[in-house]
């Protein structure tokens, strides 16, 4: 019986079964995704074990589905019917922190948080924060998370410099290392990461980590349009100040996240009644004077671009807005949206996008809201539609209009299954032909979250 085995690998009291399985492993925090009770759930302590597990899954014909803080937003971690959920809770340690290479060499059940607190008496930093700071780092390798501080920082695949992984055949491999570069084949460590668990379960990453700028700046600006804040967004990233957050909140979730976060912010009622939207800049730099020197050159570019007014905020608020914008999901969870959207765009094109959803809001009388971080063009939007048939229009009218400006489906919250019907309706099939062709190299029986990126079941005739 496979739940002897893997409790014969993993030892009784890290396999959970029937009543044992908890209703968090049932899904994740993706809105109106399904839920689905698995077979078991099974937590190895070590990459012996995981390699195991997935021989005896391979053997048996049995779907893994990796989990680690379950906080994804598009069902990627949600297990198949009579699958097995294989959670990272217990490789849950910091290896290395080489402070010379400026490396850190984590399992993947190390949440962000756990990583920054380790990190805050070296002067290092792993820059990638991508709004929960309970998310486990495999987690964020899966979906090759982005955050806020993407238009400095990138997203993780620039911050993995190598990977530890079990591929679905049960082999190990170990890709890149304490290294920026190499030209030494094909680069499967960037090809795993955001392959959200379908290529391989990653058992150790090299995440490569940066200097800790202990000085900040937050800038808020109200304008009088989405479409006034949009078009700043070129100009502030030409300015050579280079910025650490450029994000744009309507007025709508702006309202919502700080009547959550309980925050006054002070603007007055003036300015407020005009406001439809809102520019918050962060700056960051090692020295005073020279963010002070940023602070006021970058104030003055905003107010010359057609803000109605330019605050600086006091320490404390700016980093009380900064918590607030990355709990935007919860505020619109608890407002009551029905679907979220994360297209990116080349931010250049952000204007036209949104005007492209106002249209389709209007046309269809819907609420659609959201914030974005602009300096990379990755939009954010919240749709507040009940009626699914018209939903699912909206869905794919407004990702199909990012496609057609040069975007993508998914800038940071991945396809999973939330997407995937999606994806296989706008993407080229060539390139979807492709993918497939990958997936079955890496794992030849479609075993590794089958259904998630595409439909389940298209390698189980494949051998090896």
């Amino acid at each position: 019986m496979i739940e002897q085995i893997l409790a014969d690998i993993v030892g009784a009291a890290n396999l959970d079964v029937d009543d044992a399985i908890s209703d968090e492993a049932t899904h994740d925090e993706a809105l109106g995704g399904a839920v689905v009770r698995p077979r078991a759930v099974v937590r190895p302590g070590c990459t012996t074990e995981v390699a195991a597990i997935v021989r005896l899954a391979m053997a048996e014909g049995v779907p893994l589905t990796a989990r680690g803080s379950g906080t994804g937003l598009s069902g990627g971690c949600v297990p198949s019917e009579g699958g097995i959920i294989v959670s990272f809770e217990r490789m849950n340690q910091i290896l290395e922190i080489d402070v010379a290479n400026h490396v850190a060499v984590v399992e993947p059940g190390v949440t962000l948080a756990q990583l920054e607190e380790a990190l805050e008496t070296t002067d290092l930093i792993y820059p990638v924060f991508p709004g929960e700071q309970s998310a486990s780092l495999g987690g964020n390798i899966a979906t090759n998370a982005g955050g806020m501080r993407a238009v400095k920082y990138g997203v993780t695949r620039h911050h993995v410099l190598g990977l530890e992984a079990v591929l679905g055949t049960g082999e190990v491999i170990s890709a890149g290392g304490k290294f920026v570069k190499s030209t030494s084949g094909y680069d499967l460590t960037q090809l795993i990461v955001g392959s959200e668990g379908t290529l391989a379960l990653v058992t150790k990453a090299t995440l490569r980590l940066h200097p800790r700028a202990r000085y900040h700046a937050t800038l808020l600006a109200p304008f009088a349009t989405v479409d006034d804040v949009a078009r700043t967004v070129p100009d502030i990233v030409a300015s050579g100040i280079g910025p650490l957050v450029v994000e744009y909140v309507d007025f709508l979730t702006m309202a919502a996240i700080t009547a959550q976060e309980g925050i006054d912010l002070g603007i007055p009622e003036g300015i407020r009644s005009r406001a439809l939207a809102y520019l918050v800049v962060v700056l960051e730099d090692h020295h005073r004077d020279r963010l002070d020197e940023d602070t006021e050159s970058l104030a003055g570019l905003v107010a010359d671009l057609g803000a109605l007014e330019v605050y600086v905020l006091p320490d404390l608020a700016g980093s009380q807005l900064i918590r607030a914008r990355e709990r935007a999901f919860w505020a619109s969870k608890a407002a009551g949206a029905d679907d979220l959207l994360d297209v990116v765009v080349p931010r250049a094109s952000i204007p036209r996008y949104l005007e492209a959803v106002a249209e389709v809001a209007r046309a269809t009388g819907s609420l659609i809201t959201g914030c974005g971080h602009a300096g990379d063009g990755n939009v954010h939007l919240s749709v507040f539609q009940p009626d699914a048939e018209v939903r699912g229009g909206i869905m794919r009218t407004v990702l199909a209009t990012g496609l057609e400006l040069g975007g993508a489906i998914s800038g940071e919250h991945g396809i999973g299954v939330s997407k995937r019907s999606y994806l296989a309706e706008l993407e080229d099939p060539a390139k979807l032909a492709l993918m497939r062709r990958i997936k079955v190299a890496f794992d030849p029986r479609s075993i590794l979250n089958p259904g998630t990126i595409f439909d389940a079941g298209f390698g189980e005739v494949v051998d090896r």
